[in-house]
């Protein structure tokens, strides 16, 4: 059986590959994909500025079972999983040997990035979700999705909600605290919920009237419009005036801007909690500048987080499973592209055009 890959194969360049679907071998998992979702780490690998280059883009996915190796019957989480199950895998695997993994922590293994991000021409060539296969390999989580989950909301779950779940679980938010989201994207969407379902008081920064509304639909008390408080210091005073003086007990940075981060600084309160994973990208255009002192007299906790603990992806499918239907998720979807558009759809992404492109592999 043959299938196709979108490859990498240069910046901003993209190519159509087919290799032979491999059969699964002990302990792997042969997958149909249904849909992936185009992710901002994504557009950032195609323009070049990732530590990946030359692979098989896509990591947002949702497949059907096609092949079941020797001694898989069920997921991690124990469920028992038969051909023609849909599943989602975490897209990274752990190699549970290195200092990270040694430490528990999973989501920072020395080696999670070697499967995801290695080239098309590498066995078992189906390495990413721009593909219409992919091969979850031995040791690889990967979870069964609940009936009720729509497919477009489930290849979400493998990235975006897994992560805000991961560290919000981690912040030490708490019942009642206000929180601030510096960011409506998606991320920004899925924390929003998240905080609301925990509690929180939840105040998004935007500078979009179409995100702020989406924030406030997906459970903000308060949005922040930038166009109106145009300022930083005109965004710490509303804070301030929101929070009766104090500031946020977390600040999450999701806006993939470096000045959010110095921002982020002032709008916490003392005491209080900043969490970092809107700046991925190191180079010397996303760097700014901070002055350490505000940090150390306001006894801020600072938290970069990358990626999640691979169990968490099981916790996202709970999530949904319970508020799929009270949040807009299966509205943060956007046009559906086939896997011979994928340059297209990314190009879309962007440039803007496209708010949120979905390709669906198989599709006809």
């Amino acid at each position: 059986m043959k299938g196709k890959v979108a490859a990498m194969t240069g910046i901003m360049e993209v190519q159509i590959k087919e290799y032979d679907v491999p059969e699964a071998g002990k302990g792997s998992v042969i997958l149909e994909i249904i849909k992936s979702n185009i992710c901002g780490s994504d557009i950032h690998m195609w323009e070049g500025k990732h530590i990946f280059k030359n692979h098989v883009l896509g990591h947002e996915m949702v497949g059907r079972i096609i092949d079941l190796g020797e001694g898989v019957t069920t997921d991690y989480a124990g469920n028992k999983v038969s051909i023609g199950d849909r599943v989602a895998p975490v897209y990274y695997i752990t190699c549970q040997k290195c200092s990270s993994c040694l430490r528990g922590d999973f989501n920072i293994c020395e080696r999670g990035s070697d499967y995801q991000g290695q080239i098309s021409e590498k066995y078992p060539h189906f390495t990413g979700g721009f593909s219409t296969h992919y091969v979850i390999q031995p040791n690889q989580y990967f979870y069964l999705v609940p009936d009720c989950v729509p497919d477009n909301v489930a290849a979400g779950a493998n990235c975006g909600l897994a992560q805000m779940l991961y560290s919000l679980d981690i912040s030490g938010l708490k019942v009642n605290d206000y929180m601030v989201i510096q960011g409506a994207g998606g991320l920004g969407l899925y924390a929003s919920a998240i905080g609301k379902t925990m509690g929180a008081n939840v105040i998004v920064i935007d500078s979009v009237d179409s995100r702020l509304e989406e924030a406030v639909n997906f459970g903000a008390d308060c949005v922040i419009d930038m166009k109106k408080f145009d300022t930083v210091e005109a965004r710490i005073e509303e804070v301030k005036r929101i929070t009766c003086g104090t500031g946020a007990d977390v600040v999450l940075d999701v806006a993939g801007v470096p000045n959010a981060f110095e921002e982020g600084i002032h709008l916490a309160r003392r005491g209080g909690t900043l969490l970092e994973l809107g700046s991925v990208l190191v180079d010397k255009s996303q760097s700014t500048t901070i002055i350490p002192g505000f940090i150390t007299r306001k006894c801020l906790t600072i938290k970069g987080i990358l990626r999640y603990q691979p169990w968490y992806l099981h916790k996202a499918f709970k999530f949904l499973e319970k508020y799929h239907e009270k949040y807009p998720f299966n509205y943060l979807s956007g046009r559906t592209y086939s896997l011979d558009e994928t340059q297209i759809a990314i190009q879309k992404a962007y440039t803007k055009e496209e708010k949120r492109a979905i390709i669906e592999p198989n599709k006809k």
